[in-house]
């Protein structure tokens, strides 16, 4: 019996426990969706959520807590000035985890562990993700077309410059009088032969 045990071993010594969570933690304040074994997201979502209620408190002593946990300086600051206002009015549940069906390596139960949004956050993000992949585009659109007129300009100037080479007369023909002595050949030291 498992009584007054408080959390899984997840099969790993306490200090690699430990920088497991620390980074499964700084990705998903990072990326606010991560995927992962089910086991992992449960003992993420522990310590997610307590970082989070600090992060609602605000002050210097709550960042300084979670600056001891969070690895990334930029992920902390995101956690205070955009998560943790998404939560003001929702005391606890700040994440969820979405099963997603089993690995195919080894069968294991892997999850989704995200960030719970309202649904105006979730109608913007798709709006946001439409216009990049509109801007995408339409950027894709005006590459080709440069391409096409650089690969023009670049065959109109070879064209031309054939036309100049054959109106230049040859040198060292007969019909100008030019010599016709042998050209010099360089060797690997750079003397002139010939």
């Amino acid at each position: 019996m498992r009584h007054r045990k408080d959390h899984r071993k997840l099969s790993r010594t306490a200090s690699h426990r430990k920088a497991l969570l620390r980074n499964l933690v700084t990705a998903l304040f990072q990326y606010e969706r991560i995927e992962t074994t089910v086991a992992k997201a449960k003992e993420a979502r522990r310590v997610a959520e307590r970082l989070i209620t600090f992060g609602k408190q605000g002050d210097l002593a709550a960042r300084r807590h979670v600056s001891r946990f969070v690895t990334r300086p930029a992920v902390v600051q995101k956690l205070f000035s955009t998560i943790a206002p998404w939560y003001t009015e929702r005391h606890g549940g700040y994440t969820r985890i979405i099963r997603i069906g089993r690995r195919l390596g080894d069968a294991g139960e892997i999850a989704y562990l995200e960030l719970m949004k309202t649904p105006e956050q979730r109608e913007k993000e798709r709006q946001d993700r439409i216009a990049a992949a509109e801007a995408r585009e339409t950027a894709l659109k005006g590459v080709e077309e440069k391409k096409k007129a650089k690969n023009k300009s670049e065959a109109t100037a070879e064209a031309a410059e054939e036309e100049k080479e054959k109106e230049k007369p040859r040198r060292g023909g007969k019909k100008d009088g030019g010599s016709a002595a042998p050209a010099r050949k360089r060797t690997r030291t750079g003397v002139k032969t010939g």
